[in-house]
């Protein structure tokens, strides 16, 4: 019998990650989109980075327009981690209407329930149904 995650997840829609970008490439667009060089952008990066690590660890909050918000959290253990919510602004680009230009598995299931999943499950595997 399959459980209802395995079957959602079989069926879900979802986005097929291309090649993560890595600093470089990264450095290498904003780069050739302002007057900074390169190493200067890799600078400001690790710039970025330090001060939201010294700022966290002071239990501060460090919100970065255009980016979002980098907040220390805490896990049942005592282990430190950092919590990031993503900057509006980043989220109202990928929902604009023919924007987005990745690969979605499973596109046709977009709007679909998770018990309309269930029974598309049910449906093709008649032999390890979902109950």
């Amino acid at each position: 019998m399959a459980s209802r995650i395995q079957a959602i997840n079989a069926y879900r829609p979802r986005i097929v990650l291309g090649p993560r970008v890595e600093t470089e490439e990264f450095s290498n667009y904003v780069s050739s989109r302002t007057g900074l060089n390169e190493s200067e952008v890799r600078e400001v990066l690790y710039e970025f980075r330090d001060g939201t690590a010294f700022y966290n660890k002071q239990a501060r909050p460090v919100h970065l327009v255009g980016m979002g918000t980098y907040s220390p959290g805490l896990k049942l253990d005592g282990e430190f981690t950092v919590n990031h919510r993503a900057d509006i602004y980043v989220k109202k680009q990928l929902n604009l209407d023919g924007e987005f230009r990745g690969e979605i598995r499973n596109r046709e299931h977009i709007g679909m329930t998770s018990d309309e999943l269930i029974a598309l499950w049910n449906q093709e595997h008649p032999d390890d149904p979902v109950q």
